[in-house]
């Protein structure tokens, strides 16, 4: 299972604008930071895609929630390139 961390000092909403091209308007990008723990010795910062308006994730554990993945034409599995959802992740007791 892939864990994804967010820290305390990640608890925010990093906005970004790009600049439209052949005539679109720019797009605003909303983002969060958070690190997959992916093997190796140290976890990989990456980044949260956000909804307009939706509040940054709270600091803790998280997992890539199911409806982020789809099958693409070939038939393998295949994260969804916008519109990932993580969910916390459940602590074993």
């Amino acid at each position: 299972m892939l864990k994804i961390e967010v820290f305390q000092d990640d608890v925010k909403t990093n906005v970004r604008t790009m600049p439209g091209k052949d005539g679109k308007p720019p797009r605003t990008i909303y983002e969060q930071e958070a690190y997959a723990h992916i093997g190796g010795r140290f976890p990989t910062l990456m980044k949260l895609q956000l909804e307009e308006g939706q509040p940054p994730y709270a600091a803790g554990e998280y997992t890539v929630h199911s409806s982020s993945f789809i099958v693409n034409n070939f038939g393998g599995l295949e994260l969804k390139r916008f519109g990932q959802v993580i969910e916390p992740l459940e602590i074993e007791a």
